[in-house]
């Protein structure tokens, strides 16, 4: 049963999704700019991410977080490291791990392109008060956790997933 095309916060969802839409399609002018295929910008977004959390990323751990096969994540691992993007180095915990390192130089070439929506974003979130960038934080926290739950669950199974995140009916 379709939900009531009336309801309020179906709106919100409706401008989250343009807001994806419009967010994927500056990623792949992005990639086209700069000579990368779109799971090159994904890569190194996940890795911007490991690194601003001080967490170090195997190839393993990037395939997954990518949902690519092993052969996947090294041909696109050789890439990246080829254009300068990423490195390979040994881990600090265990030197016996590599583990792949996003480039200062991807992170400016990164800047350079996504740096004015950024600070854009960030600009419109200063005119929310703490209490309501809490809310839109939980928002998008639940949204993504309910994507990545929708990625292990196959399509028309209720049965699986919290129900807090199913679809209104």
């Amino acid at each position: 049963m379709q939900p009531d095309r009336a309801q309020p916060e179906l709106e919100l969802v409706h401008l989250l999704r343009a807001a994806a839409v419009e967010l994927g399609l500056h990623s792949t002018r992005f990639a086209q700019r700069s000579g990368m295929h779109p799971t090159d910008v994904r890569a190194l977004i996940a890795l911007m991410d490991a690194r601003r959390a001080g967490e170090e990323t195997t190839a393993g751990r990037l395939g997954t977080t990518l949902g690519l096969n092993s052969a996947g994540t090294t041909a696109l691992i050789d890439r990246l490291e080829r254009a300068g993007h990423v490195r390979r180095v040994r881990g600090e915990g265990d030197r016996r791990r590599v583990v792949v390192e996003v480039t200062d130089g991807a992170v400016d070439l990164g800047w350079a392109f996504f740096g004015p929506l950024i600070e854009r974003s960030v600009e419109l979130l200063r005119g929310y008060d703490e209490h309501q960038r809490a809310a839109i934080r939980d928002f998008l926290d639940g949204v993504r956790t309910a994507a990545a739950e929708g990625a292990h669950t196959a399509p028309g199974d209720a049965s699986q997933g919290d129900s807090r995140h199913r679809r209104p009916r």
